[in-house]
């Protein structure tokens, strides 16, 4: 038997924690990318609205904040399985495009702006994407 880590095995080990930790649901707002055909969408005329790409499990963790600089900041921990089962369904073919794409982060009826992603690996996997948002 050898040393090795197996990958599908991190994976669901990875969700399992969150599972365990947490569990909550959050949702990508990303922008819609079908337009109108008439003439209002060609001139762009017309909002696309947005679309959410809801991502479960996730672990939630409120971060203090300072007096100066926003009223919250939360850690949210997103399995990296989720994000990447997403993209062909968005269309998209790295992780990277699709945060640069958000618009945000929806929490409950609360919008937060995305601060920052960390992609967190194990043994050369990828497991968790931790992100870091204000209100």
């Amino acid at each position: 038997m050898s040393g090795r880590v197996c990958g599908a095995g991190v994976a669901r080990l990875a969700n399992a924690m969150l599972w365990a930790l947490g569990g909550e649901t959050v949702s990508l707002i990303l922008p819609a990318t079908v337009m109108a055909g008439d003439a209002a969408g060609v001139l762009g005329l017309v909002d696309p609205g947005v679309q959410e790409v809801p991502i479960s499990p996730v672990v939630i963790r409120e971060i203090t904040t300072g007096k100066l600089g926003p009223r919250r900041r939360i850690e949210f921990t997103l399995p990296a399985s989720a994000i990447e089962g997403a993209l062909p369904g968005l269309g998209m073919d790295t992780t990277e495009n699709l945060f640069k794409a958000a618009l945000g982060l929806n929490y409950g009826s609360e919008l937060f702006h995305i601060e920052k992603v960390v992609p967190e690996s194990f043994a050369g996997n990828l497991c968790f994407f931790v992100i870091t948002a204000v209100e």
